[in-house]
């Protein structure tokens, strides 16, 4: 069954990708993705593999995301990114109220979410809920999204919450784009077309029904939602780079059929280096999708089978991600290279993968820090406190934004 739907909305996001490729200039000159791939996109149902099923998600499993993610940035790594960025923030839809959930996310079958989860709002308690205030950075799909995420540190009066252990409270709120400024904040080196600008709100309000913490348990049930929230969000991410080197490599098995090497006057599919650095991209990409998929289907197992993940297990989600990422960027930079001049030309296009995996991989959950964290998770270290493991009992500290 989970092949089955799999299947069908990885092929779905495939079938889009003449029209993320017709899309990707006007993406990147307008900073933003294009309206029509948008709205094929939501029409697609992409945008709901994991809203929960009650309310008329798919409530899919892990992989299948990330799948779609990885196809729809191999046709262009801006649109993936949105892509994760949006399909991620369905599962939001398991932690809300349910009638705060049914009313985001179960109210428009074409309903996207956005914006930045580090902590960079306060919220005022009041009767019913929160005075909201706060300007966020990196709210990747802001522009062409109906409601948005803010996360916010909580008052009471003027005095900060503070939990037992003296770390502050805080949750996530979810308003909707129309109270919002957008500020255009967004020129960057790669990744351009996904719109990632900051935007604010000031003392607006915000229901208390229409706010949560992954300190809380999930109000659905299922292991998607009982799946270590952060954990999710950085296999998703890490799939743009998959998609973002397997189409440098696209480009490139199709350059080296038409170009002359000038060292040996010979098609470059014949230049022993080229095939070398092809081998190479190969093996890079080959390997870190392996362990990324590998990981995540025996996470999921475990958490489908009632287990609990052991701080190792959790430790090595995070590994698979930033290794996948990584490694898909050197199988990029290889294509670059091997490329010769012909990579300089912004119609080749491999000079676009290499600025969005860059900018990509630069997410707090690709960086490569995280092989050291992974590190002291397999030698036994106390990771209580490391909050990208335990982000969902330890509260919000950490979480993640668009880019680190």
């Amino acid at each position: 069954m989970i092949d089955t739907i799999r299947s069908s909305f990885v092929d779905a996001a495939a079938a889009l990708a003449p029209l993320v490729q017709a899309s990707a200039q006007e993406s990147e000159r307008s900073r933003r993705l294009a309206v029509p791939l948008v709205e094929a996109m939501a029409q697609a149902g992409l945008f709901r593999l994991w809203i929960p099923r009650a309310i008329g998600g798919e409530q899919a499993d892990p992989a299948t995301l990330v799948r779609v993610v990885e196809e729809i940035s191999r046709a262009d790594g801006a649109a993936g990114w949105c892509m994760a960025i949006g399909g991620v923030y369905g599962v939001f839809g398991g932690y809300l109220a349910k009638d705060a959930a049914r009313e985001i996310y179960g109210s428009d079958p074409l309903v996207r979410t956005a914006g930045a989860l580090r902590p960079f709002g306060i919220a005022k308690v009041i009767d019913g809920g929160y005075r909201v205030t706060g300007r966020w950075p990196l709210g990747s799909g802001c522009q062409h999204s109906g409601w948005m995420i803010g996360n916010c540190r909580i008052f009471d009066g003027d005095q900060p919450r503070l939990h037992p252990d003296g770390t502050p409270v805080m949750r996530f709120m979810m308003f909707p784009t129309a109270q919002c400024e957008i500020f255009d904040t967004w020129h960057s080196i790669g990744l351009r077309g996904t719109g990632s600008h900051d935007y604010g709100i000031a003392d607006a309000f915000v229901p208390s029904v229409r706010s949560l913490s992954f300190r809380e348990p999930p109000v659905e049930q299922g292991p998607l939602y009982a799946f270590p929230t952060i954990a999710l969000f950085g296999a998703a991410l890490a799939a743009v780079p998959l998609g973002i080197a397997r189409h440098a490599i696209d480009i490139l098995v199709g350059l080296v059929g038409r170009k002359i090497a000038a060292r040996s006057r010979k098609l470059l599919t014949e230049d022993a280096l080229v095939q070398a650095d092809l081998g190479r991209a190969e093996a890079l990409l080959g390997s870190g999708r392996a362990f990324l998929y590998s990981t995540l289907g025996e996470a999921w197992q475990a958490i489908s089978a009632g287990k609990a993940l052991s701080v190792a297990e959790r430790a090595t989600l995070w590994l698979a991600s930033t290794h996948a990422a990584n490694a898909a960027k050197q199988a990029t930079e290889l294509m670059f290279g091997a490329g010769g001049s012909a990579s300089l030309d912004v119609s080749c296009g491999l000079e676009r993968c290499v600025r969005d995996v860059h900018a990509a991989v630069q997410h707090l959950a690709l960086a490569p820090a995280n092989y050291q964290m992974a590190g002291q998770a397999h030698l036994g270290a106390d990771m209580r406190s490391t909050p990208l493991l335990f982000s969902d009992d330890r509260g919000d500290a950490c979480s993640l934004s668009a880019a680190q």
